[in-house]
C-alpha cells in the first residue's frame, strides 16, 4: 500500500489507534512530515504523513459487498467496510472471488434456508448479496461446464466459523447434486452425518473455541458425468495426539471422553467410569462442561449418529470400551522400584485402574504392567530387559494413549469412507477443505509448527491464485502488466521443507538432546532473514511467516516428532482378545518389522501436505476466510485488532498487496465520469464517446501510469486521492459560489420585506382616515333614507287598510256563491257511482254463477269418463303382453286427471277469493252509502236551520226575493233524492242478503266438491303404488327373461336373435323418448320402433346389432368427435355438453362397470400432451371446468340419507310418480310448466343420479387433470416472464447523455427503453388473456391464473431487491415503481372481472419501492414505517432494506441510527421468540381452489340449446342431442 501522496489541512483520513487499530478523523495541521489530526473520539494524533490513509468520505454507509469496489483499498479501509457490514449482520464479503466469513456468533437460519438456497442456485457470482451459497455454485458450475474439479479452502482461527461454513458448503452441494439414495440415505447425507462422529472424537474445546477442529479435514464429493453426488472420501491430517495427554487449563481435552462419562448410570457402572475429575488426562483443567451444551444428549446423539454411519454395536462398544481404558491408563501412577531406576505401580487404586485397563483391553493384567514399567533390547548376542524408572514409565503410558487414541481416529474415518462409498468411476470431485488456520500463541510447539507451515503452503497456493485472477483481469481488459511484482513466500517455504538442509530435515536427523538441536538451527540459518534467534532463549527460534513473527519452544520438537509403537505394546494389543482392539494393531509386515521402529511426524505430514497440494492443484481453487470477530465468543462485538490480526493470518491484506502491486482502484466509465465528470464539465457538454471521455479527463489532471482498459480505468496507488483532492477542491469553490449566491438571496430577502412592511403601514394609514370619511357620508345618506321610507311607510298602511276591507266583503259573496255549486256536483257525483257499482256487481255475480255451473258439470262428467277409463286400465293391465301400451295410456289419463283436479282445485279456491272479495266490495258500498246520506241529511238540516234563522232576523218590511224561493227548490229535490236513495239502499240490502245466501250455497257445494277431489287423490295415491307394483313385478320378470336368455344362448343357435329382440323391448325411461305437449305424447321413433317390436316380435326377419356393439359403435363416433376442437355454442363448450348428455343418455353413472369414462379421459390426456399448446390447454381447461360443474350438481353419492323415504320413492318410480311428486311439492309453477309442454324435461334434467363407483373415479380424474391443465398454463406463463423479471429489478444505467442537463428527448427515449421489459411481460399477460377468453375459461379460473401469477412477479421481484444491493437504490425504485405502474394499467384495463385482486398480491413489492423513493427518510419514525409505510413488511425486511438502501441520484441517506438500533432490538426479541426471522418470501405454487370452489362461482349450465356437431348430427343413434321445437 502506497504512502498517500494528497493530505492536505481538511482531509479525512485514518490513522493508526493503539485501542482501535485505526481510526478516522480530520487533518487540521501538517508539520513537514507529521500530519495532526482530530480524530472522532475527541482525541488528537500525530502520525507520520507515511502512517496515514485517506478516508471515502463518499462510501455508502452499509459498505460494499466487494472490496475490490472500495475507492481505496488498503487496511483501515477493509477494516472500515466489514465493520459497517458486520453491524449490519451482513457478515459475508468479496474480495473479489474470495469470501470472508465474519463468525456471528447467533442463529441466522434466513440465511441458509431452502428458499435461500434457490436463490443462489445457478445466479451469476456477484449477481446476488455475498454468500457461502454463491462460492459452492460457482464451483459447481464449473466443474459441469468446464469438466475440472473444483475445490473449495476453508481457513481460519479457532472459533472463526470453519466447520459450520464446511457444513454449510456441503449442504448446498448436497442440494445441488444430490440423489435419492436407494437404500434410504444419500451418499451427501451420509457425509453430513459423519461430522458429530468425527466432531466428538477429533474436536476439543480451547481457548478460543468450545468446538476446534484439531485436525484437517478435506472432504471429497465425488460427481458422476450428470452431476449428481455418486460417492466421498473423508482424508484427515494430523491429529493432535498429545491432547489426550496434556491440556491446558481452561481448554478441555477431546469431547469424547466428557460425553462417556455423562452416559446413562449402566454405561458407566460397565465401563467402571465416575466424574471427570476423577480421571487424570481431564483434571488438568478445571473445565469440565461447555455453556448450553448437555454431554448427555450429546452422548446419545453420538450414539445415534454412529447408527446412521453404519458402525454396529459391537463397534460401538469396542470404541467406547478404548475410550474408557484410556482414562483408566492415565490413572496408573508409579513410583521407584527396589532396584535402581526401576518402577512398580503406586498403589491399590493405580492397581485397580491397570486391572480395568486390562480388563477393557481384554489383554493379559501382567503383560500390560510388564509393557508400562520395561523394555526388551534386541542385540546381536542376546535379549536384554531393561526396566524403566517412574518418569520412563509415565512417558510409556502416555505414549501407548497417545497410540490407542490415534489409531482409534485412523479406524473411525476409515469406518466412515467404507460406510459412504468412493465412486471409482468418477471423473470429478468437489473438495472443502477445513483445516486450522495460522496460529501464533505464547508458547508455540511442533503443532504450531506443523500448523504454521500448512498455512504458509496454502498462502503461496492463494497468492499464485489472487495474481492468477489479478493477471486474468488485466488480459481482460487489454492492459499491460507485464512490470507488475509477485509477493511470493517460498523463501519460508525453503526454510522449512528444503531438502537436505530445512529444518524438517534437519529435524528427522539424531540428536541427543533439544539444545543440540537447536544450536543446528542456529548455525545452518544464521543468514537466513526469515529466520530470528531469540535473544534470552537458547532452545526457541522465530520464524517470520506472512503472517508475523513467531516463536517456536524446540523442547519438545525431538519427542513430538517420533512417531512409533513401542514393540512391547504393538504385541501386547495385537494378541488382545477383543477383535476390535486387535484390529487396531494389525501385526506389522515382515519387511517392515525388520526395519526401524522410528518414523518422523513431520516428514510423514510432509508427505501428506505434498499430496493435498498436488490435490489443490490439479483443481479449480476458491477460497473462503473466515474470521472471529472477538475473543468472548458473543455477537455484535467487532475487536478491530483482533480482526486485523485474523486477516493478515489469513492471507487478505496479503492479497490486498498483491492487487495494490498492480492498479487497486477500478471504476467503470460510467461509475468514472459519474465521480469524476464535474473536473471538466466542457467535456461532458462535448458528444464524446464514456473511453474517450474518461482518457481526457485524466489528461487534464496530468495523471501518469494509470490504464484505460475495454471496460474501466485502473488508477495505481494514490491517484485516486488525487482525483479526490481535485474533485474536493472543484466542489468546494462550487459550494463557496453557492454560498455566496445564498448570501445575497437572504440579503435581499431582508431589505425587501422591511420596504413591503412600510408600504404596508402607511396604506394602513391611509386607509384608516378614508374609513372615517366615509362613516360620516354614510350616516348622512342614512338619515335622509330613513325619512324616506317612514313617509312612504304612513301612506301604504292607509291605502292597505281600506284595500282589505274591500276585497273582504267580495270574498264573503263569492265563497257562498261557490259553495252551494260544489255541493251540488258532489251530491250527483255520489249518486252515479252508486249506480254504477250496483250494476256492475249484479252483472259480475251473475257471470260468476254461469261460470262455476260449467265448471263443476265439467268436472263431474270428466271424472266420471276418468273412472270409467280406469276400470278398463285396470282390466288390460292383466294382460302381460299388453302392459307396456296400457301403462302409457293409464299414465296419460291420470296425469290429466290429476291436472283437472288441481285445476278445479285452484278455480274452487280463486272463486271463493273473489266472492269474499265482492261481499267486502259491496259491504264497503253500502257503508259509504250510508255515510253520504247521513251527511246529505246533516247539511240538508243545517240548511234549513240556517234559512229560518235568515227569515226570522230579517226585517217584516223585505219582500221576499227569488233567491228564497230558488233555496227552497233546491232543499226540495235533495229531499226527494234521498227518499229515491232510501229506496235504492233497501234494495242493495235485499241483493246483499241474496249474495249471502248464494255465498252459502257456494260453500257447500265447494265442501263435497273438496271432498270428492280428496277421494280422487286418494284414489290416484293407490293407483300409483299399483303402477309400482307392476312396475317391479315387469322389472323381475325382465330379469328372468334375461337369465332364460342366456341360458338359451348356450344351446341354441338362435339365441343372438332372441337376445337382441327381448333386448329392444327394454325402453329407457327419459325425456328424450318423448314429450308431453298439450296432453298428447309424443313418441320418438326409436321407442315406436320397440313398441312394434314388442306387439309383433314374429315380424323380424333380418338380425340386428346387440345392444352392446351399437353402444360401443356410439362411444366410438363420441370418442372420435371430442377428440377435435369443437368450438363453442355461445359461451358453452360443446365437447362438455355433448359428453355430459351423452353419458345421461346412456345412464353410464348409475352403471357398475363402463369404459367409456377411460376413454374419456384417455382422448383428454392426449390432447394436452404437448404442453407449450396454450390454445389447447385452455380450451379443455375450458371444457373440463363445465363438464366438472355439471357432474358436480348431477352426481351424489350411493345411499343418499339426506332424503325422505317418500322422496326416494319418487325418485326410482316411474314418470307418472315424478309428475306426481312434482305436482304436490309445486302446484303452481308446475302445472303452468306442464300446460305449456315444457315441464317433463326440465324436471329430468334437473334431477340428481346416485353414481356408481366409475363415475366418482371420473369426477376425480376430471378434478385431476382440471389442476393439471391449470397448473401447466400457470407455470408457462411463470417461465416465459421469469427472465423479463430479472431484468426488471434493476434500471439499466443510463448514458452519459442523461447526465448533462436539457437533453429531455434523450432522457425521453432512455425511459421508453427502460420500460421496454416490463411492456414484454404486459404484452404476455395479455396474449394469455386473449388465448383463455377465446376459449371461454371461466372469469374464476382466469382471475386464479393471474393473481398467482402476480403472487410469483411480487415474490421474484422482493427477494432480487433484498438479495442485490445494487437494487436498493433510489433511482432504481423510480425504475420498479414505472413498471408496477404497467402492471396496474393491464389489471385496470383488463377488468375486476378477469384480473381480481391480483394487483393486491405486489402489495410487499409495491411497499417495499414505495419506501425506496420517499424523500426524508432519515425524519421517518419506526413506528410510521411499520404502521404506515410499510404495513405489510416484516421487521427483518424492513432492516434488510433500510441497510441496504443507498442513494445514487441525490445523494440522501437511509433512516436514522435509532431506527436501525430499535429494529435490531426487535429482531432479536422475534428471535427469541422463535418467530421465523427469514426475510424471502415464499412462492405458493399449490392449486388456489376446489370443485366446490368452482361449484359456486360458475354459473348454472343450460345445455338445451347446444347444437350437437355435424357428425353425431347425422348419426340416428345421437338423436337425443337435437333440440327441441316448442
Amino acid at each position: 500500500m502506497a504512502a498517500p501522496v494528497n493530505i492536505i489541512v481538511g482531509s479525512h483520513v485514518w490513522v493508526e489507534d493503539p485501542t482501535l487499530a485505526w481510526i478516522d478523523g480530520e487533518v487540521f495541521k501538517i508539520s513537514g512530515e507529521d500530519v495532526h489530526v482530530q480524530t472522532t473520539n475527541g482525541k488528537t494524533a500525530v502520525a507520520n504523513i507515511s502512517k496515514v490513509f485517506p478516508k471515502d468520505t463518499e462510501a455508502p454507509p452499509g459498505g460494499v459487498d466487494d472490496m475490490t469496489k472500495l475507492s481505496y483499498l488498503h487496511e483501515p479501509g477493509v477494516l472500515h467496510n466489514l465493520a459497517m457490514r458486520y453491524e449490519l449482520n451482513e457478515i459475508y464479503t468479496y474480495t473479489g472471488n474470495i469470501l470472508i466469513a465474519i463468525n456471528p456468533f447467533q442463529r441466522l437460519p434466513h440465511l441458509y434456508d431452502t428458499h435461500m438456497m434457490e436463490q443462489y442456485k445457478g445466479a451469476g457470482f456477484g449477481e446476488l448479496s455475498p454468500h457461502v451459497f454463491a462460492v459452492a455454485d460457482v464451483a459447481y458450475r464449473a466443474m459441469i461446464n468446464e469438466g475440472k474439479s473444483n475445490s473449495i479452502l476453508v481457513s481460519g482461527e479457532s472459533g472463526a466459523g470453519k466447520t459450520e461454513t464446511t457444513k454449510m458448503l456441503m449442504r448446498y452441494l448436497a442440494y445441488l447434486g444430490g440423489r435419492s439414495g436407494v437404500e434410504g440415505r444419500t451418499v451427501e447425507q451420509q457425509v453430513l452425518e459423519s461430522n458429530p462422529v468425527l466432531e466428538a472424537f477429533g474436536n476439543a474445546k480451547t481457548v478460543r473455541n468450545n468446538n476446534s477442529s484439531r485436525f484437517g479435514k478435506f472432504v471429497e464429493l465425488q460427481f458422476d458425468k450428470n452431476g449428481r453426488i455418486s460417492g466421498a472420501a473423508v482424508r484427515t491430517y494430523l491429529l493432535e495426539r498429545s491432547r489426550v495427554c496434556q491440556i491446558s487449563n481452561p481448554e478441555r481435552n477431546y469431547h469424547c471422553f466428557y460425553l462417556l462419562c455423562a452416559a446413562p448410570p449402566e454405561v458407566r457402572e460397565k465401563f467402571k467410569l465416575g466424574d471427570p475429575k476423577s480421571f487424570h488426562y481431564l483434571n488438568q483443567s478445571s473445565c469440565y462442561a461447555l455453556d448450553g451444551v448437555d454431554d448427555a444428549q450429546e452422548y446419545l446423539a453420538t450414539i445415534r449418529a454412529m447408527d446412521v454411519v453404519g458402525i454396529s454395536e459391537e463397534e460401538q462398544e469396542g470404541i467406547f470400551s478404548v475410550v474408557a481404558a484410556i482414562l483408566h491408563l492415565g490413572n496408573i501412577d508409579f513410583s521407584k522400584g527396589a532396584e535402581v531406576d526401576s518402577s512398580v505401580i503406586k498403589d491399590e487404586k493405580s492397581r485397580f485402574h491397570l486391572n480395568t485397563t486390562a480388563e477393557l483391553l481384554q489383554c493379559d493384567v501382567k503383560s500390560l504392567e510388564n509393557a508400562l514399567i520395561k523394555r526388551v533390547m534386541v542385540t546381536p548376542e542376546e535379549i536384554i530387559t531393561r526396566a524403566l524408572d517412574p518418569v520412563a514409565a509415565v512417558g510409556s503410558r502416555d505414549a501407548l494413549a497417545k497410540t490407542i487414541y490415534s489409531r482409534l481416529f485412523d479406524w473411525l474415518v476409515d469406518k466412515i469412507n467404507i460406510s459412504i462409498g468412493q465412486d471409482p468411476n468418477s471423473k470429478q470431485l468437489i473438495g472443502v477443505l477445513d483445516i486450522y488456520g495460522f496460529e501464533s500463541f505464547k508458547f508455540n510447539s511442533f503443532e504450531q509448527f506443523c500448523i504454521n507451515f500448512t498455512n504458509e503452503k496454502l498462502q503461496q497456493h492463494f497468492n499464485q491464485h489472487v495474481f492468477k485472477m489479478e493477471q486474468e483481469e488485466y488480459t481482460k481488459e487489454e492492459i499491460n502488466w507485464s512490470y507488475i511484482e509477485f509477493v511470493d513466500n517460498q523463501d519460508v517455504l525453503d526454510l522449512i521443507e528444503k531438502k537436505p538442509g530445512g529444518i524438517i530435515a534437519l529435524l528427522d536427523e539424531a540428536w541427543s538432546t533439544h539444545e543440540t538441536f537447536a544450536q543446528k538451527l542456529f548455525q545452518t540459518f544464521k543468514n537466513n532473514k526469515r529466520f530470528i534467534k531469540p535473544k534470552l532463549s537458547r532452545t526457541s527460534f522465530t520464524i517470520s511467516h506472512y503472517a508475523g513473527e513467531v516463536t517456536y519452544l524446540a523442547d519438545l520438537f525431538l519427542d513430538k516428532n517420533k512417531d512409533y509403537v513401542v514393540a512391547e505394546h504393538q504385541d501386547l494389543l495385537t494378541a488382545s482378545k477383543c477383535s476390535f482392539v486387535a484390529s487396531l494393531f494389525p501385526p506389522p509386515a515382515e519387511e517392515s518389522s525388520k526395519s526401524s521402529k522410528f518414523s518422523s511426524i513431520g516428514s510423514r505430514f510432509k508427505l501428506q501436505l505434498q499430496s493435498l497440494m498436488e490435490t489443490l492443484n490439479s483443481t479449480e481453487p476458491h477460497y473462503i476466510r473466515c474470521v472471529k470477530p472477538n475473543n468472548v465468543l458473543k455477537p455484535a462485538i467487532f475487536e478491530n485488532a483482533n480482526i486485523i490480526q485474523q486477516l493478515r493470518c489469513g492471507g487478505v491484506l496479503e492479497a490486498i498487496r498483491i492487487s495494490c502491486a498492480g492498479y487497486p482502484t477500478r471504476r467503470t466509465f460510467y461509475e468514472f465520469i459519474h465521480r469524476f465528470g464535474v473536473l471538466a464539465p466542457e467535456i461532458l457538454e462535448g458528444n464524446h464517446d464514456d473511453k474517450v471521455a474518461c482518457q481526457m479527463i485524466l489528461d487534464k489532471m496530468g495523471l501518469k501510469g494509470y490504464q484505460i482498459g475495454k471496460t474501466k480505468v485502473f488508477l495505481r496507488a494514490g491517484q485516486m486521492a488525487e482525483l479526490d483532492a481535485r474533485r474536493a477542491e472543484v466542489l468546494g469553490n462550487a459550494a463557496r459560489t453557492i454560498q455566496r449566491l445564498i448570501r445575497t438571496y437572504i440579503a435581499r430577502k431582508e431589505f425587501m420585506a422591511l420596504r413591503k412592511s412600510a408600504i404596508m403601514l402607511q396604506s394602513h394609514w391611509r386607509g384608516l382616515l378614508a374609513c372615517k370619511l366615509y362613516e360620516q357620508l354614510r350616516r348622512e345618506a342614512a338619515a335622509l333614507k330613513i325619512q324616506k321610507n317612514f313617509r312612504r311607510h304612513i301612506a301604504r298602511e292607509s291605502y292597505l287598510t281600506v284595500r282589505l276591507a274591500a276585497i273582504t266583503l267580495q270574498t264573503g259573496l263569492r265563497a257562498m256563491t261557490a259553495r252551494n255549486e260544489f255541493r251540488f256536483k258532489k251530491q250527483t257525483k255520489a249518486a252515479i257511482i252508486v249506480q254504477a257499482a250496483l250494476r256492475c256487481h249484479l252483472a259480475y255475480s251473475y257471470y260468476k254463477s254461469l261460470q262455476k255451473a260449467a265448471l263443476t258439470t265439467q268436472c263431474g262428467w270428466r271424472g266420471r269418463v276418468a273412472r270409467r277409463e280406469l276400470r278398463k286400465l285396470k282390466m288390460a293391465a292383466r294382460e302381460t303382453g299388453a302392459l307396456k301400451e296400457a301403462k302409457d295410456k293409464l299414465e296419460k289419463r291420470v296425469e290429466e286427471l290429476t291436472w283437472r283436479l288441481q285445476l278445479e282445485k285452484r278455480l274452487r279456491t280463486d272463486l271463493e277469493e273473489e266472492k269474499a272479495q265482492e261481499l267486502a266490495k259491496l259491504q264497503d258500498a253500502l257503508h259509504a252509502m250510508q255515510v253520504q246520506v247521513e251527511e246529505a241529511n246533516a247539511k240538508v238540516k243545517k240548511e234549513q236551520e240556517a234559512a229560518r234563522k235568515a227569515i226570522e232576523e230579517a226585517p217584516p218590511v223585505i219582500k221576499e226575493t227569488p233567491i228564497i224561493v230558488q233555496d227552497t227548490e233546491k232543499v226540495n229535490s235533495l229531499a226527494a233524492e234521498v227518499e229515491s236513495l232510501k229506496a235504492s239502499l233497501l234494495s242493495e240490502r235485499k241483493a246483499a242478503e241474496e249474495a249471502r245466501n248464494a255465498c252459502t250455497d257456494a260453500e257447500a257445494r265447494s265442501a263435497e266438491l273438496q271432498k270428492k277431489l280428496e277421494d280422487s287423490e286418494r284414489k290416484v295415491d293407490q293407483l300409483q303404488e299399483s303402477m309400482q307394483r307392476l312396475e317391479e313385478k315387469l322389472a323381475n320378470s325382465e330379469s328372468e327373461i334375461q337369465v332364460l336368455r342366456q341360458q338359451a344362448l348356450a344351446i341354441s343357435p338362435t339365441g343372438k336373435s332372441l337376445t337382441t329382440r327381448q333386448r329392444t323391448m327394454i325402453i329407457p325411461r327419459t325425456p328424450e323418448n318423448g314429450n308431453v305437449t298439450n296432453g298428447e305424447t309424443k313418441v320418438s321413433p326409436d321407442t315406436t320402433l320397440a313398441i312394434s317390436n314388442v306387439r309383433e316380435p314374429e315380424s323380424e326377419e333380418k338380425p340386428q346389432k346387440s345392444l352392446n356393439e351399437k353402444q360401443q359403435e356410439n362411444q366410438d363416433i363420441l370418442i372420435k368427435c371430442i377428440s377435435e376442437n369443437l368450438g363453442f355454442s355461445g359461451s358453452k363448450p360443446i365437447a362438455a355438453c355433448v359428453i355430459y348428455k351423452c353419458l345421461l343418455q346412456w345412464r353410464s353413472f348409475e352403471v357398475e362397470r363402463t369404459t367409456i369414462f377411460d376413454r374419456i379421459i384417455q382422448t383428454i390426456a392426449s390432447s394436452i400432451e404437448i404442453q407449450d399448446n396454450n390454445d389447447v390447454l385452455a380450451y379443455w381447461l375450458s371444457n373440463s371446468s363445465t363438464l366438472l360443474l355439471l357432474l358436480q350438481r348431477t352426481l351424489k353419492a350411493n345411499g343418499a340419507g339426506s332424503l325422505t323415504p317418500q322422496r326416494r320413492r319418487a325418485t326410482s318410480a316411474s314418470l307418472f310418480g315424478r309428475v306426481s311428486q312434482g305436482l304436490r311439492a309445486s302446484p303452481q309453477s308446475g302445472g303452468l310448466s306442464f300446460l305449456n309442454g315444457r315441464g317433463l324435461s326440465r324436471l329430468d334434467d334437473l334431477r340428481q343420479v346416485e353414481a356408481k363407483y366409475p363415475a366418482l373415479l371420473f369426477k376425480q380424474q376430471l378434478t385431476a387433470f382440471l389442476e393439471k391443465i391449470y397448473g401447466t398454463i400457470r407455470d408457462n406463463l411463470k417461465k416465459e416472464i421469469s427472465p423479463l423479471l430479472g431484468l426488471c429489478i434493476q434500471a439499466p444505467r443510463t448514458s452519459r447523455a442523461s447526465l448533462v442537463k436539457g437533453r429531455s428527448q434523450a432522457n425521453a427515449a432512455a425511459q421508453q427503453a427502460l420500460i421496454a421489459h416490463w411492456q414484454s411481460i404486459v404484452k404476455s399477460l395479455n396474449r394469455y388473456l386473449d388465448i383463455m377468453k377465446a376459449n371461454h375459461v371461466p372469469p374464476f379460473l382466469v382471475r386464479k391464473v393471474f393473481t398467482q401469477i402476480f403472487s410469483f412477479i411480487n415474490v421474484q421481484l422482493f427477494n432480487s431487491l433484498l438479495l442485490r444491493r445494487e437494487c436498493c437504490s433510489f433511482s432504481n425504485g423510480e425504475y420498479v415503481k414505472a413498471g408496477l405502474a404497467e402492471l396496474e394499467q393491464w389489471c385496470y384495463a383488463a377488468t375486476e372481472e378477469y384480473a381480481g385482486p391480483a394487483w393486491e398480491e405486489l402489495k410487499h413489492i409495491r411497499q417495499a419501492v414505495g419506501f425506496l423513493v420517499i424523500h426524508q427518510k432519515p425524519k421517518k419514525t419506526l413506528n410510521e414505517i411499520t404502521k404506515e409505510l410499510c404495513p405489510v413488511l416484516s421487521i427483518q425486511q424492513l432492516y434488510r432494506i433500510s441497510t441496504m438502501y443507498w442513494d445514487d441520484k441525490y445523494g440522501t441517506h437511509s433512516v436514522s441510527s435509532d431506527v436501525i438500533a430499535n429494529m435490531r432490538v426487535m429482531m432479536t426479541e422475534d428471535s427469541n421468540n422463535a418467530v421465523s426471522s427469514s426475510f424471502l418470501l415464499d412462492d405458493d405454487s399449490s392449486i388456489p381452489f376446489t370443485v366446490e370452489d368452482i361449484s359456486k362461482s360458475l354459473q348454472k349450465v343450460d345445455i338445451s340449446d347446444v347444437d350437437p356437431p355435424s357428425i353425431i348430427r347425422e348419426n340416428s343413434g345421437f338423436g337425443f342431442l337435437l333440440p327441441r321445437s316448442d
